[in-house]
């Protein structure tokens, strides 16, 4: 199977299934799979542009909006996680995952899909301290606060990750594990941005739980994005112990390195993605405890049942193919003038409707948080850590220094 690999999308899918095209023909191969490690942005028209949290300048509707509305399709199974440039409004309605478009599946704020007998796992978003043992508080539209927050990894979605005991052979993040500077050449790194060595040489640089999940998963493969470079990285998990591939990429620009094409051994195709059971049954466990607020999560009422052979026997009877597409908003159309732009609140996707009738959950993304008070350690948080947020003006801040100097 090969699989192609891009780091930061930031809707330009024309342009990288244009690349993907070009390869093919050059390399006379076939491209299988298409995996984007965030920064994706699902923009469908004017209104995401109000969730997604970049400068101005950057508010663009790109391209994601033909392949929603169906005037393209994508020419390749394509899978993305999410990161910290996204349309969050957009991408909370698939809080479990789904179809973002015809053949573009969203895995969801952490999640688990098969595609052929190969096993994708990923986590969106980026690591803060301080956000990391809140509940998912925030809800569309977002203010100044929450539109920052909203994207921020939340301990409950790293727990679920952490319950998975099957071999995931790759697993997404949007920032890479801490310290996974380590096992790879970091001079060239900080060589390439010096605005990264003293995280490096700190061991600062990176997530937390992104690193405690390469520890507990151990994958095959490993891929980021973020920080806008390609970063190769080997892990060997213990003496003898199974090796992890690790590979940062940069974002869809002309001669950067955005995409890698990888090849895994993998049952022949036709392939299809397809709900993963032992997800489907972590998920169920868990949802119980879904944390709506400021406060932390409590493992008090989670649900010891081992939910596998019930989830194996619905998949059965129904199929393992995800729930169909369906459009929720109006797609951007370029030959109407712009519209007045409206913040609209939470729409409940049926896709994600469908799947927790199927899982026998309750719908819970639409609940109001309860009057949320900040965390007391905040302060404290903030200045134990120091995370690379918006990597564009940072290196936009680095290229002035250079000019000035």
């Amino acid at each position: 199977m090969k699989i192609a690999v891009e780091g930061c999308m930031h809707g330009e899918l024309d342009k990288v299934y244009a690349t993907l095209k070009h390869l093919e023909e050059v390399e006379n191969t076939k491209i299988d799979l298409l995996l984007c490690c965030g920064d994706f942005q699902a923009i469908r028209n004017e209104n995401d542009l109000e969730s997604l949290n970049v400068k101005p300048k950057y508010r663009n509707m790109n391209s994601f909006w033909k392949y929603y509305s169906g005037q393209a399709v994508a020419p390749y199974p394509t899978i993305f996680i999410g990161g910290n440039h996204e349309a969050s409004n957009y991408l909370w309605e698939l809080y479990y995952g789904g179809w973002a478009a015809p053949n573009i599946y969203f895995l969801g704020y952490s999640g688990v899909i098969k595609f052929g007998n190969i096993r994708i796992g990923g986590l969106s978003g980026i690591y803060k301290p301080r956000d990391y043992h809140s509940g998912h508080y925030e809800m569309p539209p977002y203010d100044t606060n929450d539109i920052r927050s909203v994207y921020h990894v939340r301990e409950y979605d790293v727990m679920k990750l952490k319950e998975v005991k099957g071999q995931i052979d790759i697993f997404m993040s949007h920032d890479w594990p801490l310290r996974i500077t380590e096992y790879g050449n970091w001079e060239k790194l900080v060589r390439q941005k010096p605005f990264l060595r003293q995280e490096v040489l700190d061991g600062t640089l990176g997530s937390v739980p992104a690193a405690e999940l390469l520890k507990a998963l151990q994958p095959h493969y490993w891929f980021s994005a973020h920080l806008h470079c390609k970063f190769p990285a080997i892990i060997q998990h213990g003496e003898n112990g199974p090796v992890t591939k690790f590979l940062a990429l940069d974002k869809c620009l002309r001669g950067r390195k955005f995409l890698q094409i990888v090849d895994i051994e993998s049952d022949p195709g036709p392939y299809e993605i397809q709900y993963d059971e032992e997800w489907l049954a972590i998920t169920r466990k868990f949802n119980s405890i879904f944390p709506l607020t400021h406060k932390s999560v409590q493992l008090g009422g989670l649900d010891e049942q081992d939910y596998q052979q019930w989830v194996r026997n619905k998949l059965n009877a129904r199929g393992a193919k995800p729930f169909d597409f369906v459009q929720t908003v109006p797609s951007f159309d370029p030959s109407q003038p712009l519209s007045n732009r409206s913040l609209c609140g939470h729409i409940r996707n049926p896709q994600t409707q469908s799947l927790l009738q199927f899982l026998e959950l309750p719908y819970l993304l639409a609940i109001t948080a309860e009057a949320n008070t900040p965390n007391v350690n905040d302060e404290l948080f903030d200045h134990e850590y120091v995370d690379v947020d918006d990597v564009d003006e940072l290196e936009e801040l680095v290229q002035v220094d250079d000019e000035n100097t």
